[in-house]
């Protein structure tokens, strides 16, 4: 499949308020409001369909997995470079951003890092430099190649649990000033990088006002961050357009950017923890979800828009729906389809929703 197919498909089939461009992708459509990304495998940057894509709707990228602790850092003496540099090398020379994701996260963590050569669990001293010689170690091999970075991924609990902090293992052993150590461990790797804290359910009242109250705490500490990711892991059914702007009108009190960093709309109802298969999960894209997709994606990017002087990148969670991480979670074996492309990197009618405005 050739560049040109995607890019034709404008001129045959864009309707709306926006009018078609022979050699317009999201990110044309979107260049005077924030930069559009899309959050890629290092196969995907080998030439083909997956690299034409990228290279005609987007300007941004995240690594989804290979710049995470456990991929490239498996061993306490072994990083694995290789995956992340051909998405960095792409990025560079593209002239696409690039973001990093994810120097301290709770999971992907790999187990190594929590204890000693006997298996004994290490102490918050020694869990401290090994933190601080991962983050040296990874923001200083991309200095200058990458622009942002996902310091602490997911470290406030869901609402069903209790307190400020997730009672991760980093927690466990340092105690709540392990979000602020990464913090200041990353500026020092790289003074000139955006910083930030990033998490899920941001629209969810009860965690949204603790994320508020965490970050709040971290810049009255004088810790270098510098915004806030809203991952954006949202379904047809939620979050409602008023969850949403409330969630971005609060964060943005702080003063921080906002970027929303893993985008998917999926086709079911939300769900955060794995669970058995059902009777009734059938894997289906039927034309009235497929129309209700659309109609989300319109109201999250109308939202986007709106508040474009708050909102300064959009990241989808994935390419098309040729493969996503929602496709087997929370369910194994269940095909979802959350993004604007579909199986064969074609724009769906949510592309159409995103892209038609004045």
């Amino acid at each position: 499949m050739k560049l040109f197919r995607y890019l034709t498909f404008f001129v045959l089939s864009a309707t709306g308020g926006v009018s078609a461009q022979s050699d317009a992708g999201l990110k044309d459509y979107y260049k005077d409001y924030f930069p559009i990304g899309t959050a890629v495998s290092p196969a995907m940057m080998s030439p083909g369909d997956d690299a034409n894509l990228i290279l005609a709707h987007f300007n941004s990228m995240t690594a989804e997995n290979a710049m995470k602790m456990g991929p490239i850092h498996p061993a306490e003496n072994r990083y694995n470079w290789a995956p992340a540099d051909k998405i960095a090398d792409f990025a560079v020379t593209h002239g696409l951003k690039l973001r990093g994701h994810a120097l301290c996260w709770h999971h992907q963590t790999p187990d190594w890092f929590f204890v000693d050569a006997s298996g004994k669990e290490v102490t918050k001293e020694v869990l401290l430099e090994r933190l601080r010689q991962h983050i040296f170690n990874v923001v200083g091999r991309y200095k200058g190649k990458v622009y942002a970075w996902d310091v602490v991924n997911e470290a406030v609990p869901d609402g069903s649990e209790s307190g400020l902090y997730r009672k991760s293992k980093f927690y466990e052993i340092i105690g709540e000033t392990y979000i602020e150590k990464a913090f200041e461990f990353a500026h020092e790797a790289d003074p000139d990088a955006l910083l930030f804290y990033n998490d899920y359910n941001t629209e969810n009242a009860s965690k949204r006002e603790r994320i508020y109250q965490l970050v709040k705490q971290l810049k009255a500490k004088g810790v270098p961050i510098h915004g806030i990711g809203l991952q954006g892991h949202w379904s047809i059914y939620e979050p409602t357009a008023e969850e949403l702007e409330t969630s971005i009108i609060r964060f943005a009190e702080l003063g921080l950017q906002i970027h929303i960093t893993e985008l998917d709309v999926s086709v079911y109802p939300k769900e955060h923890e794995r669970r058995e298969r059902r009777a009734d999960d059938v894997s289906q894209f039927t034309a009235e979800t497929e129309t209700r997709q659309a109609e989300h994606y319109r109201m999250l990017f109308e939202i986007f828009r709106k508040h474009k002087d708050k909102v300064r990148s959009v990241t989808f969670w994935n390419l098309s729906d040729k493969a996503s991480w929602l496709d087997n979670f929370p369910v194994q074996g269940r095909k979802d389809y959350p993004l604007l492309f579909d199986q064969k990197n074609l724009p769906k009618k949510a592309y159409q929703s995103v892209i038609s405005f004045k």
